[in-house]
This record gives structure tokens, sequence and C-alpha cells, in this order.
């Protein structure tokens, strides 16, 4: 069988529930056997930094680069990006502290001290197990910071983006025609349904943004952190390394896009536009490969390649479930609407341009589900090119996708008080990003300090712009605010090693749930294209 062959077999196979591949088992934190003892079967990485590393970065004709498995093998780089971000990284590797002390100084000019140094991502984003999760708590905050869960991330990103382009056409249409005019000109900002308040335009091409709501002067939403402090998963990735496990990349992208003397528009691998005439784009790092910038003795901690697969991994990460939706809690979302919780917790949100290469849509089934008794059929997003290549490209189809059930509107909000967060220098910051609902049932405790002990006592924390809905949940006899807790409590999260999915079903039915191997998964290596040349 040819391989272009073999490819469109296991399309056709994969996507019509039959198993192909048993999945290598993934854990929360992964050891590397080139390095350690070997674990149990599946239970660590088998290739080590340096073999994933490969080619470099390269490109689409240089085998074994990040570039090549990102256009013709692209599920081959999620897992390389999967297990990047569960890898326990070593002091020979760099992990360690950010600066060359003992990474004591002011917390004030530097919160990263408050982050607490850690070996790994999944230390602080591993719950569920083996997922993009949520579970650590950091003090870059006087009242701490809770780690989020990183689920359908990189649908995060792209409604975030699509928002901003939106926002800045609208701008832009306000100035022509406020010069055209020669009158100020003023219009309403809104994507996607969603009102960011107005924008207005004067004839001297001056902008009036002082009636903007929700988003930054600049129109940029920046959809991660609390405050809304960042707009790239890419950036995000390269700051977490830093910041958390004091590894340094002089990630290209980043570095040219902020040159102080040239610096250029930048298109990552993944699709993001790094654009330094409409943005504040983050500085890495270093910008010099052979710089120890943070002393340790060691050059290149996560080389260029590693980030673009962290990035694609993200991009095309799982969005959360959906788990068993009772009569009752249909009659929760209902009552959401009805008493306004949905004006800023907005269900539903189209991308324009889906820039994914799959999805992953994971729902209860009592009769497939095996683990917590939910299923995930996976779809592949894309087209086969031939150039007359070895191996095809295989390149995002770039279609519309509604996402569902995520329940954000991409603004910040004053939720009153309670909500408002001290700074180390003493002022509080009081406007945060609207957090999606989406996962909410599996995060426990709640709020961006982590401090509400449950759904229903974060629900009466709201204030501000929320107190109307507040006082109107508050009012709801206890049967119907238990109503809304459990369409709530069914977003969830699952652990992705132990969800059955039609790339391999596991065994239904079974009485043994201690064999992970019985549980099914969400096995990505259904999908490769490029034979295995010994373990990924």
């Amino acid at each position: 069988m040819t391989t272009k062959a073999v490819h469109t077999f296991i399309l056709k196979s994969c996507c019509g529930g039959v198993l192909l591949l048993m999945a290598a088992g993934v854990r929360a934190e992964l050891t590397d056997v080139t390095q350690t003892t070997p674990n149990v079967p599946g239970g660590a990485i088998e290739k080590s930094l340096e073999q994933q590393i490969g080619a470099g970065r390269g490109d689409e004709l240089t085998p074994g680069s990040s570039i090549y498995l990102i256009k013709r093998d692209p599920t081959r780089s999620v897992r390389r990006g999967r297990q990047l971000f569960q890898r326990k990284f070593t002091h020979d590797q760099g992990q360690g502290p950010r600066v060359s002390n003992d990474s004591t100084g002011d917390i004030h000019a530097n919160p990263a001290l408050g982050a607490g140094m850690t070996d790994s991502c999944a230390a602080c984003h591993g719950r569920p197990k083996g997922g993009a999760g949520f579970g650590g708590d950091e003090a870059t905050k006087p009242d701490s910071r809770d780690a989020p869960h990183l689920f359908g991330l990189g649908l995060v990103e792209m409604l975030a983006d699509e928002i901003t382009s939106d926002l800045r056409v609208i701008r832009d249409k306000a100035l022509q025609l406020a010069v055209k005019t020669k009158k100020p000109v003023k219009l309403p900002l809104e994507s996607k349904r969603i009102h960011y308040g107005f924008i207005q335009a004067l004839p001297n091409g001056e902008i009036d943004t002082s009636m903007v709501e929700g988003v930054n002067p600049d129109l940029r939403v920046r959809p991660f952190f609390a405050q809304g402090g960042e707009y790239s998963m890419r950036a995000f990735s390269v700051g977490a390394f830093k910041d958390e496990m004091g590894l340094e990349s002089a990630d290209p992208m980043l570095c040219q896009a902020t040159d102080p003397n040239f610096p250029i528009k930048t298109t990552s691998p993944a699709g993001m536009i790094f654009d330094p005439a409409l943005d504040r784009i983050k500085h890495s790092p270093v910008c010099d490969a052979n710089e120890d910038g943070d002393g340790d003795g060691v050059v290149n901690e996560i080389d260029p390649a590693l980030i673009d697969h962290m990035e694609f991994y993200l991009l095309n990460y799982f969005k959360p479930g959906t788990g068993e939706m009772s009569a009752r809690a249909k009659s929760g979302l209902k009552l959401m609407k009805k008493i306004g919780c949905t004006g800023c917790h907005v269900e539903s949100l189209r991308i324009e341009h889906d820039r994914r290469v799959a999805d992953v849509e994971t729902r209860f089934d009592p009769k497939k589900g095996i683990f917590n008794r939910l299923f995930a059929t996976a779809t592949t997003l894309y087209d086969t090119v031939d150039d007359g290549q070895e191996f095809p490209k295989l390149l995002p189809k770039g279609n519309d996708f509604l996402v569902k059930n995520f329940f954000a509107d991409f603004k910040r909000h004053d939720l009153g008080p309670a909500f408002y967060e001290r700074q180390y220098d003493g002022s509080q910051m009081t406007k945060f990003m609207t957090e999606p609902l989406w996962g909410v049932g599996s995060t426990a405790p709640y709020g961006h300090d982590g401090r509400s002990i449950n759904l229903k006592e974060v629900i009466l924390r709201h204030g501000g712009e929320a107190q109307e809905s507040k006082e109107t949940f508050a009012e709801l006899d206890d049967n119907k605010q238990q109503m809304i807790l459990e369409f709530l409590a069914a977003l969830v999260l699952f652990p992705p090693d132990d969800t059955a999915s039609n790339l391999n079903p596991g065994n239904p039915g079974t009485d043994n749930l201690q064999d992970p191997a019985e549980h099914g998964s969400i096995n990505l290596g259904a999908l490769f294209q490029i034979p295995t040349e010994g373990k990924e």
C-alpha cells in the first residue's frame, strides 16, 4: 500500500470509529526514558529533548524539522507539543532560578518571583490527569492567582484575534469617513454580536477612544491572564517557560517583531501574525541562541523548534466537554439566560477562519463512554495537497466553526469590590476578563484568585456590572438555583488518556477500570502520516 493510500485508509477508519493504534498512556508529568530508568509502558517520553528538536525549525522541505512536521504530519507536531507540556525538565537542561542568584529580589518589580519554580507546564496545568488543565496557585499577586485550564486555548486565541480585526476595521472606516467628510464620525464597535462601545474619528486624523468598552484603546483583545495581558499563545508559552521554570528561548518570531532597529511583521507556523506596527509584542528573554541570559551555564534552553510544537499543540488542544445533561440542567441554562448571566457569558461564538487541523467533540455517552462515561469524536479539518514530495502537505481547511458552550464575551468588567485584586505596590486592579464557563464544572475552587469554594459562592460574590444578575439569582428559590448549578456542573474537563474515542474506543462494558488500556484514549498517533522511526 502506498503512503498516500495508507493515509487515506487512516482518515476513513478513524472517522468511522475503528481502532487503529493503541495509545501510549499520557500522565500529568512525564519523565524521559533516555535519561531515567524506564517507566511503565507508555508512562514516559521515549524521545530525548534533542530528538524532539530534530532538525530544528527548518522549513517544509527539511525532514524532521518542526515546520516540516506541522505542514506534513501535524498531529505528530501536536504530540511533540503535548510531551513538551508534560516533560519534567532537569537542571542540566537549564531548569532553575530565573536569575543567577537564588531568585530573591523585588517582587513588585518582578512578580514572577512569586510564581514558584517548577519543572513542567503540567505542574500548574495538570488536572485532570494528562490534560492541559488547571491546578496551580501562585503568589504573583498578594491574594494569589489560580492557574486556569488551557482546554480550547487555540479557539480562544482565534476568537480574540478575529474580534480584534473586526474592531480595527471599524476604526479605520471611521477615520476614512471623518477625513472624507471633514466631520467627526462616531461608529459602534461590534463583533460577533458583542458590543465594545464606540469609536470616534476626527477630521485631523485623531482617534477618540474614551467610549471604548472592555478592551484597550488599541482595540487588541488580550484573552490570556485574568487582567487580559497577552494575546498570543506563543508569547504566553515563552513567558511561562522563563517565569515558571527558568527556561529561556531565543524565539525568532518574537525577536524579529521586537527588534529595536528593524522590527518586522512575522507569521508563526501556527498562523498567528505578529505585527509591530499594530501591537505591543512581548520580547523574548534572549535573542541569541548562544546567550546565557540567566547565567546558569546553559544556552538555547528551549529551542525555537520546541516553541513551534508547543504553540501548535495549544492551537489544536481539545475543547472542554459536556457531561450528563439532565432535563433540570437544560432548564438551568434557560434560567441563566432569563436572569441575564449570558449578557457577559455569551453562550456560543463563531470563528470565521479556523486554523486548527482537527477538532474533538467530547460528550456524555453511557454506552461508548467507559471512564467518566465520556466519549470523544475526533474529526480532521485539513486538506491534502500533493506537491511532489514524499509526504503531501496537510493544510487546514480554514472553514468557519461554531464554538459552543463557551460563555464569555472577551471584555474586561468591573465585578465589584469582592473581586478587586491587590497589587504589591498597594494599588488595586478592578477589571477582569470574563472567564469562559466551559469546563467550569471541573475547576473548583473559583475566581481568578481561587478564593471561592464552589459555584454558588462565586456567583454570589459577583457585584458591579453583574450586581443585578447576582441579585436575581439570589432571589431564586433553592430548586431553581440548583438547576443553574447542575447545568454548570455538566461543563467538564476530562483526562484524554482515559477518555474513549473513535481513535481508540477501548473496551466498552469492561469491569476492569483499574487497567488504563481498557479505558480507551484520544490517540493522536492514529492520525500520524509519516511512519514512526523508533518510538515517538
